[in-house]
């Protein structure tokens, strides 16, 4: 399996990101690019042999608390703050097993962990739903049209897609071979292709 490398992948999140205005919703972009780059290894790795589907939602926390709630006594619940930071190689391996459970993730702006297995309320209405994604990418779709927080879906087709807004606004290939298996759901596509990387992200075309 080839490696994604912090560096070249934070060169690389100024492209990513540049559609969403992150600074204005207090939410830091190295906290975003840390959940991304642990859901582009989640896609890849699986876990125990199996494909691994999961959802982030970072930002906004009280807003999203309100819209959300746990599925299951919370496994991060009493863990000291600090050891919680998406930072911590032991939390990001925490969150690979817990990603295997039904629910979410919480993340604050600042990149803290805050709570695990939350079910995010989910309602169609306004929001882009595409012929093909499952709840999760709905749900995704419904808490950001809600509130200031953005999400980061995993799919079992270990694609990443970001919705901002209710829209859909990225999808991330984690191995390029993906390219021939799947139609993009970005309106008008524009694939820039990373092969040092092994990633291929797909944004809009602006007209």
């Amino acid at each position: 399996m080839e490696e994604i490398s912090t560096s070249s992948f934070v060169e690389k999140r100024d492209e990513i990101f540049k559609s969403i205005p992150l600074k204005k919703r207090s939410i830091d972009c190295e906290t975003v690019s840390q959940v991304l780059e642990l859901c582009i290894e989640i896609a890849r790795e699986g876990r125990e042999g199996k494909r691994v589907g999961t959802l982030f939602v970072i930002g906004d926390d009280r807003r999203v608390l309100k819209e959300s709630r746990t599925l299951i006594m919370d496994p991060l619940k009493g863990h000291p703050k600090k050891d919680k930071h998406i930072t911590n190689p032991n939390l990001r391996e925490t969150v690979k097993e817990l990603a295997q459970l039904d629910g979410g993730f919480m993340v604050s702006g600042d990149g803290y962990v805050l709570s695990s297995n939350r079910h995010f309320n989910a309602d169609i209405d306004g929001v882009e739903v595409h012929y093909g994604l499952g709840s999760r990418h709905v749900a995704a779709a419904s808490i950001t049209k809600r509130t200031d927080a953005i999400a980061i879906v995993v799919s079992m087709s270990s694609i990443v897609r970001i919705f901002d807004r209710g829209r859909l606004i990225i999808e991330i290939l984690p191995e390029l071979r993906l390219m021939d298996r799947i139609s993009s759901h970005i309106k008008m596509p524009c694939v820039t292709k990373h092969r040092d990387e092994n990633i291929a992200i797909v944004s809009e075309t602006k007209e």
